[in-house]
């Protein structure tokens, strides 16, 4: 692949741990056309960085997310993963075997943490490991208070899931998703749903993790709190198509300036999401009827 096809060019000794190429996802709808929801997404994740994904309802990121774990195949593009183990692997040409063997170095914090609510905290973390490795059940039990130590969650090993605060089913499912020792970490609004403080704590949590275990991050969320602490380098979306992609301060730049400084109306559509505004090009300019058909029918589909 020549840098002609790298939206800033490689310049860093290893290659970008994943390429997303011209990604293009489309929707059939009862009522009509197919909609687009991912319409030629590009960019790519450095290995060890954090990299958030972010944008309003409806624009395509959780869809996005859904592409690069290989649960949503794609109209058009391709996703290519660079992995030591596996070499060079394009996750949307990959047969069932490639596809397996690539998801063993994903770990995967959903948004509800997904934990099995028959198995205890123990035993949720404990699955990846029975079920994807030969590993010893002694070493298993260590490896699993290793994890739980690593979140804080030892003391509650025993507990089952109902008996867990929102907080703490996500630090459970952080240790499950970290379980195999992946290569790359993936979050699904892990602030989602939680008061400020655990917020905050699960930040810390995962920028702790990120360093200790050396892992490329990628965080979706649109919680904006929450990405300027933890973020490297932030892509935005709108309307299934990336409208910047930076390192955080270039980010920071746009939402600490004056409203009224921005020429582009992609700077000034930032500017407004950034700040979390209820005015702006996000909300007027189609008009609040045609903002409104756009979101409800596009959360449909791309959530």
């Amino acid at each position: 692949m020549s840098d002609s096809d790298t939206p800033q060019g490689d310049t860093a000794a290893r290659p970008p741990v994943i390429r997303v190429r011209d990604l293009v996802v489309r929707y059939e709808t009862p009522r009509g056309p197919a909609v687009t929801v991912l319409d030629g997404i590009t960019f790519d994740v450095e290995c060890g960085e954090t990299l958030v994904i972010m944008g309003g309802s409806g624009c395509g990121k959780s869809t996005l997310l859904n592409c690069l774990i290989g649960e949503i195949q794609p109209a058009g593009g391709r996703i290519v993963y660079h992995l030591p183990e596996l070499g060079e692997v394009d996750l949307c040409g990959a047969n069932d075997v490639q596809r397996n063997d690539l998801r063993k170095q994903f770990g995967i914090l959903f948004q509800s943490g997904a934990l099995f609510s028959s198995l205890t905290v123990a035993d949720n973390v404990a699955l990846p490991l029975r079920e994807h490795s030969h590993v010893d059940p002694t070493i298993i039990d260590i490896v699993v208070a290793m994890k739980l130590q690593q979140v804080h969650m030892l003391p509650h090993r025993d507990k089952f899931p109902s008996q867990l605060s929102g907080g703490q089913k996500k630090r459970a499912g952080l240790a499950r998703a970290t379980a195999l020792d992946p290569q790359i970490l993936y979050y699904d609004e892990p602030s989602a749903g939680l008061d400020p403080v655990t917020s905050t704590a699960i930040d810390e949590l995962i920028m702790s993790l990120s360093g200790k275990l050396k892992v490329t991050s990628i965080v979706v969320t649109h919680e904006m709190d929450s990405a300027f602490r933890i973020a490297d380098r932030m892509v935005m979306l709108d309307r299934g198509r990336v409208l910047r992609i930076g390192p955080r301060h270039e980010f920071e730049t746009i939402r600490d300036a004056a409203p009224d400084s921005f020429e582009t109306r992609e700077e000034q559509l930032m500017h407004q999401f950034l700040n979390g505004n209820a005015s702006g090009p996000l909300t007027e300019s189609d008009g609040p009827n045609e903002y409104e058909r756009i979101l409800l029918e596009s959360s449909t589909f791309a959530r």
